[in-house]
């Protein structure tokens, strides 16, 4: 058995599944973990990433698997969790040493599970479209920060681009430290370094994030809370079914949570 260590990249996660298929080693164990340790009977492989060999891999899955398929692949990848990459792995090689097209086999345990972890990524990207909450800043950004399960901002990126094309907005990923930034033209990946943000977006004039709310901000949150307050049926209150529909760990973005 073989461990490949690699640098939880998708091109990194495609570079193993190009090594293993290289030198036709398929009992193997992928991780991200730094302090992963080799077995007994174990040899313990630092896979570099390679965007060549990635894009091999990516080409030849778009030809052996379907579309849906390759969207679960993603999905899946975006948990970050290492029961996830191992699922994506299993499949990949699953799929290239099949002749058929295996990508609905629900009965393989690495398709089901792929499966079982974009759903899981799925219903995320779909509550953080319907809970981010932006808060407008003095210098006119509208800034959200969030701290979803998994990494889905690449996923929600369309979304918020399509819905607000007026308007600059950044959605920032407070566990993962970057954020997507909208210029009213293009989407950037972006941090929050202040020292080399304004190099990293280019949009004709210096940009300091800055987080101070602006003036009227404040006042649409009392609105809005005032007009939450007084739709509000006291009596009809079903906590319970509330939060099945709201999690409570969505309620920090949300002004109404905060009266």
């Amino acid at each position: 058995m073989s461990i490949y260590r690699f640098d939880g990249t998708m091109t990194g996660l495609l570079s193993c599944i190009f090594r293993a298929f290289q030198f036709k080693e398929f009992d193997v164990q992928v991780s991200t973990d730094a302090n992963v340790q080799k077995g007994l009977f174990a040899e313990l492989i630092d896979v570099t990433s390679s965007d060549e060999q990635a894009q091999r891999v990516w080409q030849g899955l778009k030809l052996k698997a379907s579309e849906s398929a390759l969207k679960q692949f993603y999905y899946a990848f975006l948990s970050e969790q290492q029961e996830s990459f191992q699922h994506c792995f299993n499949f990949a090689v699953y799929v290239f040493q099949t002749q058929r097209d295996v990508s609905k086999n629900y009965g393989h345990v690495d398709v089901l599970g792929m499966s079982q972890w974009a759903k899981q990524v799925g219903r995320e990207k779909h509550r953080m479209e319907a809970f981010v909450r932006f808060k407008k800043c003095k210098d006119g950004l509208f800034l959200s920060l969030v701290k979803p399960d998994f990494n889905v901002l690449p996923i929600i990126e369309w979304h918020f681009k399509a819905r607000y094309q007026d308007q600059r907005w950044l959605i920032y990923d407070e566990q993962r430290n970057y954020g997507i930034y909208y210029d009213l033209k293009q989407v950037h990946q972006v941090n929050m370094d202040a020292h080399v943000i304004d190099q990293q977006i280019e949009i004709g004039h210096s940009q300091s994030f800055s987080i101070e709310l602006d003036d009227e901000e404040v006042l649409y949150d009392q609105l809005w809370k005032d007009y939450f307050r007084s739709v509000n049926i006291e009596a009809r209150k079903n906590m319970k079914l509330h939060i099945q529909y709201v999690p409570k760990r969505y309620w920090r973005y949300m002004n109404e949570k905060n009266l």
